[in-house]
C-alpha cells in the first residue's frame, strides 16, 4: 500500500488560531529544540485560553512557528495535534470531510480511497498514541 499522506510542509494546515494546544511534553520538547526555557516559550509563542496552552498566530493568522519558504521551524518536534494530522476522527469517520481535506492538503494522495486512508490512520494511531 502506498502511503495516503506525506507532509509537504506547505503550511495549509498552519492557518488559523486556537487549534494547536500544547501539553507538558510538547512544551518541554519544543523549548529544548529552540534552546529557550519553557517560561520564555510560553511568553513568546503561546497564550492560555480556558486553562489550555495554545500556540499563537502571527499577524497573517498563521501559526507563529511557520515560515514561508522554510516551513515549520519546529517540524522535528512539532506539537501532538500537528503530528496527528491528518489522522483526525473527523476525517476517519466521515468520507466527505476526507474528500474536502484532499482538496486542501497537497500531502494527501488524490487517488487514495477513504478505506485505504482509514486503514493507514488506524495503523498510525495504534503505533503513535
Amino acid at each position: 500500500m502506498t502511503e495516503a499522506f506525506k507532509c509537504k510542509m506547505c503550511g495549509s494546515c498552519c492557518y488559523g488560531e486556537g487549534g494547536i494546544t500544547l501539553d507538558e511534553d510538547d512544551i518541554k520538547r519544543i523549548s529544548e529544540y529552540l534552546k529557550i526555557d519553557e517560561t520564555d516559550l510560553l511568553k513568546r509563542f503561546c497564550h492560555i485560553r480556558d486553562g489550555r496552552v495554545s500556540v499563537i498566530t502571527g499577524p497573517d493568522n498563521v501559526c507563529i512557528f511557520y515560515r514561508k519558504q522554510k516551513g515549520c521551524i519546529v517540524h522535528p518536534v512539532k506539537p501532538k495535534p500537528c503530528r496527528r494530522w491528518p489522522y483526525y476522527d473527523a476525517l476517519i469517520k466521515d468520507r466527505e470531510n476526507w474528500e474536502l481535506a484532499k482538496d486542501a492538503c497537497p500531502g494527501l494522495r488524490q487517488d487514495c480511497t477513504h478505506e485505504d486512508f482509514v486503514k493507514e490512520a488506524m495503523e498510525w494511531l495504534s503505533s503513535n498514541t
